[in-house]
């Protein structure tokens, strides 16, 4: 059985783009996100996370344990059946399970943790098991992230592209000959998101492990390598800042760590690569019971 994570940790990881739309509003006409008093970029927490998703889905296909629950295509309920089908059970009869068995909360969500690595990391809301009146369709996960925002402002630009081509045989014989479109664009932006582990939540409720950790930082540092389109540009995880704390409920505020991870501009008016960035982790002085590692 592997072994579940006894320290908390706290991370802040860095990622930029060149020339790509790093998460598009489709409230705004799939607009880069952006801040809208500040101007910084905004990338969502649920954007990273299907990301990751998407890493481990790829990386562990077919490994027991490593499946993915909230996946394109996928209806949720149908996951959900198999923790009825594990006890034996039918839809209709979900309601009246906990008369037969009032450890049938913990087995499910038992099940679905042991099978899916997202619901054990991220946790998940299952509609399923709560219409049931099952006690287990919140699942709170031990891994959270937060949004991330651009180091500075960003001025999206709007794109103008053309194809040299058309959709129909009526568009050709009117005299179209091509298809104009549009695209949003960031010249350039590093990102900057913070995140948590915790331990507790992870003995209590999930079992993440030590083998899922190892796992998620993999993920976290090529979360863009399995993502290359047009669209996203150039995108890449430049550095994961890994705080480790001794204890489970851990050693030193998040905040007060997360201070000490500083981004300076170079001299240099419009940033439009990496190097025009320095970051500092200023590792002296560290609080007690607390270690910081530069994954990259």
């Amino acid at each position: 059985m592997a072994e579940i994570i006894k320290n908390r940790y706290d991370f802040v990881v860095f990622f930029d783009v060149e020339n790509g739309n790093p998460n598009g509003d489709p409230d705004a006409g799939n607009m880069p996100r952006i801040d809208q008093e500040t101007g910084h970029g905004l990338v969502t927490d649920v954007c990273l996370k299907r990301k990751i998703r998407n890493y481990v889905e790829a990386a562990c296909e077919g490994k027991e344990g490593c499946r993915i629950y909230v996946k394109e295509r996928v209806p949720l309920e149908r996951s959900n059946k198999e923790a009825f089908a594990y006890l034996g059970i039918s839809d209709a009869e979900a309601k009246d399970i906990k008369k037969k068995d009032p450890d049938a909360d913990v087995k499910i969500r038992d099940f679905m943790c042991k099978n899916f690595f997202d619901i054990r990391t991220f946790g998940a809301v299952m509609t399923t098991f709560t219409a049931a009146k099952l006690n287990c369709g919140q699942v709170r996960g031990p891994v959270q992230l937060g949004f991330a925002r651009s180091i500075d402002p960003i001025m999206p630009q709007e794109v103008a592209i053309s194809r040299l081509t058309v959709a129909t045989e009526n568009e050709l014989e009117s005299g179209k000959n091509t298809m104009l479109g549009r695209k949003f664009i960031v010249p350039y932006a590093l990102y900057r998101v913070e995140g948590h582990i915790s331990a507790n939540l992870a003995r209590k409720t999930t079992g993440f492990s030590e083998e899922d950790l190892e796992l998620l930082w993999k993920a976290i540092i090529n979360m863009f390598e399995l993502d290359h389109s047009a669209a996203r540009g150039n995108m890449a995880v430049r550095k994961l800042i890994v705080f480790k704390h001794e204890s489970e409920l851990g050693n030193a505020p998040a905040y007060q760590l997360f201070d000490r991870v500083t981004v300076q501009r170079r001299e240099t008016e419009t940033p439009r690569s990496f190097g025009d960035y320095e970051i500092k982790v200023n590792q002296s002085d560290m609080p007690d019971g607390v270690t910081c590692t530069e994954l990259i």
